[in-house]
């Protein structure tokens, strides 16, 4: 899917004359993608235990809907009403996470009854109507930078230093996972090739910093969305319990045979799919600067679709943090790209169906020629 990003970026740029990879450009499509990247993590981590959840656009509505009652009507702080949005999250989170883990309730059952619960919720907490505004630094979450330091130069000089601290990240961890590959006498790359590798990793990175310090820098919304993906991508491959998420996905009678909580874990990731919904719909909410009945709609349908082309399967177990990345930006580059070219919202989605049909289609198609 990598490869398959590239491409459209280089269709779209070429096709809109070189618009796509603006500066101002890509930081809006970070800005305009960022609540969709951040349910498409939550969604994936569902999806690869196995589950769906149906929800979170009808979530992402209520919590909106709540802060904008904490901070418009009862002028509440914005760091509280932020902390007490992610509560509300997990909260809900923990309720459907209850009826599926303890009660046995399908999770595609729970989710749908979810969905229109929090959405009837929604129209009740809003009487009908939009709550505006919001205090500034509530919606600098989705449409801040991070500011300025340092001297004057012809770029934003923090993005700068992330982007060189994002190279030496990277290239150290290719470097350690290359030592412990050959460590265990797996088969690695040819020096060449990694290394050539390294260099257009480097580039690209490079690139789209000096892109994104050529504008205002770096948008407070990438950041929330790296820290989740560091963090939660660490949990997924390195932490106990992200291990039992991919064995319960995987298998869940040899999970439950291995000792594994299957009852707790699935909990868990309802909990944290809740979080996430919850910090989405605040990020949504910021984005408008107003809390509307019909914010979220077909958002899980996004989250979906962005988890399954990031490599997600059907049938669980299968699928990381990064690829649900992969996949949101692969959705968010082919909406901004037949926008700027004038392709009407009725064939984009068209467009974006055959391509989530053509991405689980080639699972299923990998999958028979692995058992063959």
């Amino acid at each position: 899917m990598l490869i398959a990003l590239a491409f459209l970026v280089v269709l779209f740029q070429i096709w809109t004359d070189g618009t796509l990879l603006l500066p101002n450009n890509v930081s809006n499509l970070i800005q305009q993608n960022g609540y969709i990247l951040i349910l498409a993590i939550g969604m994936m981590i569902v999806i690869i235990a196995g589950h769906i959840d149906l929800s979170v656009g009808s979530l992402v509505a209520f919590v909106g809907a709540m802060s904008a009652v904490m901070m418009v009507k009862h002028d509440m702080p914005w760091v509280l009403a932020l902390v007490l949005s992610l509560l509300i999250g997990a909260v809900a989170g923990a309720w459907q996470g209850f009826f599926i883990a303890y009660v046995g309730i399908p999770s595609f059952i729970v989710t749908l009854a979810g969905m229109l619960l929090f959405r009837g919720l929604t129209q009740i907490v809003l009487e009908g109507q939009s709550l505006a505004p919001f205090p500034d630094g509530f919606q600098n979450i989705a449409k801040g930078f991070i500011p300025e330091m340092g001297p004057y130069t012809q770029y934003h000089n923090p993005t700068l230093v992330l982007g060189l601290l994002a190279v030496a990240l990277l290239l150290l961890r290719e470097r350690r996972a290359r030592k412990r590959q050959l460590a265990y006498e797996l088969d690695v790359l040819p020096t060449g090739l990694w290394a050539a590798k390294c260099v257009a990793m480097t580039a690209a990175v490079v690139a789209f910093t000096l892109t994104l310090a050529s504008f205002h820098g770096v948008p407070v919304v990438m950041l929330i969305m790296c820290g989740l993906l560091i963090a939660l991508g660490y949990v997924m491959r390195n932490a106990v319990i992200g291990r039992h998420v991919y064995a319960l996905g995987g298998n869940k009678a040899a999970a439950k045979l291995s000792g594994v909580k299957d009852k707790r874990v699935t909990l868990l990731v309802f909990v944290n799919m809740g979080v996430l919904a919850a910090l989405a719909g605040c990020v949504y909410a910021a984005r408008l600067n107003a809390g509307t009945p019909q914010a979220g709609l077909n958002f899980e349908l996004e989250a979906i679709a962005a988890s399954f082309i990031g490599g997600a399967s059907m049938s669980g177990g299968v699928g990381t943090v990064l690829g649900a990345v992969i996949g949101g930006l692969v959705l968010g580059v082919l909406n901004n790209g037949m926008s700027l070219v004038g392709i009407g919202t009725d064939y984009q989605q068209v467009i974006k169906g055959l391509v989530l049909l053509a991405a689980v289609g080639f699972d299923v198609w990998n999958k028979r020629k692995a058992g063959r």
